[in-house]
């Protein structure tokens, strides 16, 4: 059912692009082709404004992307300091312990 649905969509899609392709093969005369030319002219002023839209967006993501990646650096940073933070005072730890040891053997 929907692999025939998607046969119908694309058979009118097909013949509504021949049947723009004989509108404008058909074009005869000069008000035909300034009609013809006002849409492509409006077509193209649309296309580039989607386009800036595009562009914009673009842009805002890929700096909303930089900042995540900053915020992750930073954040790894973090990690890696409080890891080496953590190692620091298990060492602190077993060294006092190791002490601890040492001198309730010496008694």
């Amino acid at each position: 059912s929907a692999q025939i649905a998607d046969l119908q969509q694309k058979l009118l899609d097909a013949d509504n692009g021949d049947q723009a392709k004989q509108r404008w093969d058909s074009i005869a005369t000069i008000l035909e082709a300034k009609c013809a030319l006002k849409f492509l002219l409006g077509e193209l002023v649309s296309s580039k404004a989607q386009e800036s839209k595009l562009q914009s967006s673009l842009e805002q993501s890929q700096a909303s992307c930089s900042d995540m990646q900053k915020m992750l650096m930073e954040e790894r940073n973090h990690i890696a300091e409080l890891e080496a933070e953590f190692q620091n005072q298990i060492l602190v730890q077993e060294q006092q312990h190791q002490e601890k040891v040492n001198h309730s053997s010496w008694k």
